[in-house]
């Protein structure tokens, strides 16, 4: 990988660790706010860490969107420890960024609950029907119909047709660096895609509707392996503007986590 979403470019201000986006972060909404996944990644990042163990892993993430995350200008990623045991600990990160006055303020906040690892291949239990495989997806080709923004980062192949009746399902796979210079790690790589849940389990017409989410919330039971994540989704949709996602996530071997949204439903200015 040659490409990134982020540039670490200060790793001792007193703010936290300061970077920059490339265009890669930039939301298919709008270019002027970065999509949710990468923003996730990141956080996920100084997550993983904070304090780090190697004889723990993150069991849960919630990840919380507090508002539009701006595509340029800096950006401060701090992490602490908020609750810790010889088991289990909880630990949080915040993205900051500059607001219309000018100073910092947080844009993003995630948790997450860090466990205690321990041998149970004996009782390995994943019941969900796993997805087809990688070589039966096909591309939509959407980078055709965007400028340069996050879907021009991903290699994305659909399993079924976008809106059909019943869950979409994906393969994607991120094909830059989250950080430049760095390897990401396989939960690092799992939350370049999670996020896009949403958007494979609409059945709304984006020309119509706009979908963001505000947040999202991902347990996983078995970390990822390989540079594919699949997805199987759908969306909810209320009767007040209200939806939720709710889907499972996937590796080649089967399903290694769930994931849901909280989606904000409204109809596209001007349609």
């Amino acid at each position: 990988m040659s490409d990134c979403y982020y540039e670490l470019i200060d790793e001792t201000d007193p703010l936290g660790e300061r970077f920059a986006a490339t265009d890669l972060v930039r939301s298919t909404w709008s270019a002027a706010i970065q999509h949710g996944a990468p923003v996730s990644a990141l956080l996920v990042r100084a997550l993983e860490r904070c304090q780090a163990r190697d004889d723990t892993r993150l069991s849960r993430v919630l990840i919380d969107l507090l508002g539009a995350v701006p595509a340029e200008g800096d950006l401060w990623v701090r992490a602490r420890r908020e609750r810790q045991g010889k088991q289990i600990e909880l630990v949080s990160a915040e993205m900051l960024a500059l607001g219309p006055d000018g100073g910092p303020r947080p844009v993003a906040r995630a948790s997450g609950w860090r466990l205690k690892t321990l041998d149970t291949s004996a009782v390995v239990h994943a019941p969900a029907p796993p997805l087809r495989p990688v070589s039966e997806a096909k591309s939509r080709d959407l980078k055709k119909d965007w400028d340069r923004n996050y879907v021009h980062s991903l290699d994305w192949r659909w399993l079924t047709t976008p809106m059909a009746e019943g869950p979409g399902e994906s393969w994607i796979r991120p094909e830059v660096d989250l950080v430049k210079g760095e390897s990401m790690t396989a939960l690092e790589r799992l939350f370049t895609v999670a996020d896009d849940a949403n958007g494979i389990g609409t059945k709304l017409d984006i020309r119509k509707w706009t979908f963001m989410n505000t947040d999202l919330v991902v347990h996983v039971h078995r970390i990822p392996e390989g540079a594919w994540i699949g997805i199987r989704a759908e969306t909810n949709y209320g009767p007040d503007g209200i939806g939720t996602t709710i889907g499972t996530l996937f590796d080649r071997s089967g399903a290694i986590g769930a994931i849901q949204q909280s989606v904000l439903v409204r109809p596209m200015p001007g349609s």
